[in-house]
């Protein structure tokens, strides 16, 4: 929900983004500087944890579609809407609180009037109250001083590369101290929000709390990475193996290594695909991909390079980048 220090806080320049940035330019953005100040690469650097919660404030504001259209039209109001008070004295101006105590039947009792300044704020606060015109609410809000949701809470939190990929559950501490069990689904990904019903902020008078919107930071795995539903990790094979053909053991994620077969003649980068042991979650499951990856010797003994220059002897005679400098003659 709004607050006041949306009026203060300009969170495209946080992430250094335009006002009409894209939701893939925004992500790619969060995540460089979200991975440039993580308290996890940045440990007792106190201003790299408060330039992180900021960060992590702005993107989880602007990378949901109904609070970014609400932030950009507060931060519109700033610089143009004013409320006023009638009958508080000579043109007293009335704050921020102050008219939205008012809505809320959290006021002394003033009228208030609004005054536009440029925009269609009469539809501004008819998205913040529902969808309905200025005083004519509709949806969820039941007009001036009815129960109101409580305001959202943002948070972060860093899981695992296990956890995110398998799913878990996790206790998380709120600001005052309180332990909140959260169910992490298989297959979050770094960057995703989990929103979290009724968790946030009870309402000022009686209506349903508001929602806490957790954003997660998924640790990189030292031998698995995702691609989508998939797993992949690289799989080094020796130069025989590669050319004769073998069957290889292949690492899984919390599981028995598989066996694969390794035609003769594969390539370094060819890859094998195992079905069904990639991430698992209600939408669907992925595969585990396979790299291959030919290792060369770094060291042979004098009698192995004699051999190896035997052997290359035998091969035709062919040049494999003879096509790669054919069409480079003919670009030019």
């Amino acid at each position: 929900m709004a607050s006041q220090d949306w009026f203060d806080k300009d969170f495209y320049k946080v992430l250094g983004v335009s006002k009409d940035v894209s939701d893939a330019e925004l992500k790619k953005a969060y995540r460089k500087l979200a991975r440039k100040y993580h308290p996890d690469s940045n440990s007792g650097d106190a201003d790299a944890e408060a330039r992180f919660k900021e960060i992590s404030e702005a993107h989880s504001v602007l990378s949901d579609p109904e609070q970014r259209k609400e932030y950009d039209a507060i931060r519109a109001m700033g610089s143009g809407a004013r409320f006023t008070a009638p009958h508080s004295g000579a043109g007293g101006a009335g704050g921020f609180e102050d008219v939205f105590g008012n809505v809320f039947g959290q006021s002394g009792g003033t009228r208030y009037t609004f005054q536009q300044g440029g925009g269609d704020y009469d539809d501004l606060l008819g998205g913040l109250f529902g969808g309905g015109r200025f005083g004519q609410p509709s949806g969820g809000f039941r007009g001036f001083g009815g129960p109101s949701k409580g305001r959202d809470v943002t948070a972060s939190t860093t899981l695992d590369f296990v956890t995110a990929t398998k799913g878990d559950q996790i206790t998380l501490q709120t600001a005052d101290g309180k332990p909140i069990t959260v169910r992490i689904p298989a297959g979050v990904a770094d960057g995703q929000k989990i929103r979290l019903r009724g968790k946030g902020q009870p309402s000022p008078d009686g209506g349903e709390p508001g929602d806490l919107v957790l954003t997660v930071s998924v640790r990189k795995h030292p031998v698995f990475e995702r691609d989508g539903l998939n797993l992949r990790v690289n799989v080094p094979v020796t130069f025989a193996e590669a050319t004769l053909g073998a069957t290889i053991q292949v690492p899984t994620l919390g599981g028995e290594p598989v066996k694969l077969k390794v035609a003769p003649g594969t390539p370094s980068g060819r890859v094998l695909r195992v079905k069904g042991r990639g991430v698992q979650t209600s939408k669907g499951t992925g595969d585990l991909l396979a790299v291959v990856q030919v290792a060369v010797p770094s060291h042979l003994s004098k009698e192995a390079e004699e051999k190896l220059a035997e052997f290359a002897a035998l091969l035709p005679d062919e040049n494999p980048r003879a096509e790669l400098l054919s069409k480079g003659r003919a670009d030019r």
